[in-house]
């Protein structure tokens, strides 16, 4: 594996050769259990390092081969049925909606969408949305609503897109518009950051009743790269930047920004898509039931004090 866990896929792949050689009554059988031995420690020493390291955390989140959104669409969910465009100017390949049966709960979905290669990623804009996006996303949140079902979330995205037919077109606006929808929608909402949290452009679809992180997600106002280009004109301290910006699911969870970690194959989400989707099923399917039995009344209330105490001290 590539970006900061190379040693470990190796150990992990010498490790396997040799568990061959036990099978087998060669000579060198004793000296490879001892071997074995001295690697596996050696190995839970390399895990247990990496995953302390936020700036890592970053990187698996970053993931080339991390699951997209679609792909975590097609994991966790049946019968999907892709919504388009925004009805105000065109759609958004960055932002994917639609409905779908969660097991047998009917539900929206809204997920970012991240490319396997150059030319999807341009297609998509690196999952960097524009201000249709974002309308589309609330034109199906209002869909959602009238309905009653739930909204899920998907978000990975290093932010929305900054350009300047972007801002023309009203990005902040658009963003405002739907945090002021979702305060006050009346269904229960589920946000998971599954790769990438950035700033608004996380935030635009991500004002939830429960907010989940994959265990190797991040979610912050700013990226650490950019974070250490500003307070120190260097961005080569975006490891720095990591710990100081308290970007991880774990730091969260601490916050009480986030509700839930959800844990990923042993490196990484990317490891083990279906691993990694299924536990993100089973999250999905307990959270949504448990918000469906909470009266709406009290929902909406819970969602705004969990708002309102963030960041209190």
């Amino acid at each position: 594996m590539n970006e900061g866990r190379e040693p470990i896929e190796q150990l992990g792949h010498l490790t396997h050769l040799l568990k061959g050689m036990l099978e087998s009554e060669s000579p060198e059988k004793k000296q490879a259990q001892q071997i074995i031995h001295s690697l596996n420690e050696e190995l839970k020493g390399l895990t247990i390092h990496k995953r302390i390291q936020p700036y890592d955390q970053v990187k698996l989140s970053r993931h080339p081969k991390r699951p997209t959104g679609f792909e975590l669409i097609s994991s966790v969910f049946d019968h999907f049925t892709e919504l388009h465009g925004d009805r105000c100017y065109s759609d958004d390949a960055a932002i994917v909606t639609g409905i779908a049966r969660l097991g047998d709960i009917p539900v929206t979905v809204i997920a970012h969408q991240k490319g396997r290669n150059l030319e999807e990623n341009l297609k998509c804009n690196f999952g960097m949305a524009n201000p249709e996006g974002y309308r589309k996303a609330k034109r199906v949140m209002k869909q959602a609503e009238r309905f009653g079902r739930p909204v899920i979330s998907l978000i990975d995205t290093p932010g929305a897109y900054p350009g300047i037919g972007a801002e023309e077109r009203g990005q902040a606006l658009a963003i405002a518009e739907n945090l002021y929808l979702m305060s006050r929608l009346q269904v229960p909402i589920i946000a998971v950051i599954t790769g990438e949290g950035g700033s608004g452009g996380a935030l635009g679809v991500g004002l939830a009743d429960r907010l989940l992180m994959f265990e190797n997600a991040i979610y912050s106002v700013i990226s650490p790269e950019g974070c250490a280009a500003i307070l120190w004109k260097d961005a080569k301290k975006a490891d720095e930047a990591a710990v100081a910006l308290k970007l991880t699911a774990t730091d969260l969870l601490g916050m009480g920004i986030a509700d839930q970690m959800i844990k990923e194959p042993t490196e990484g989400a990317h490891a083990d898509p279906h691993q990694a989707a299924r536990a993100l099923q089973d999250a999905l399917i307990e959270t949504t039931l448990e918000l469906l039995a909470i009266p709406l009344h009290r929902l909406l209330a819970e969602r705004t004090t969990k708002y309102r105490k963030i960041g209190v001290m």
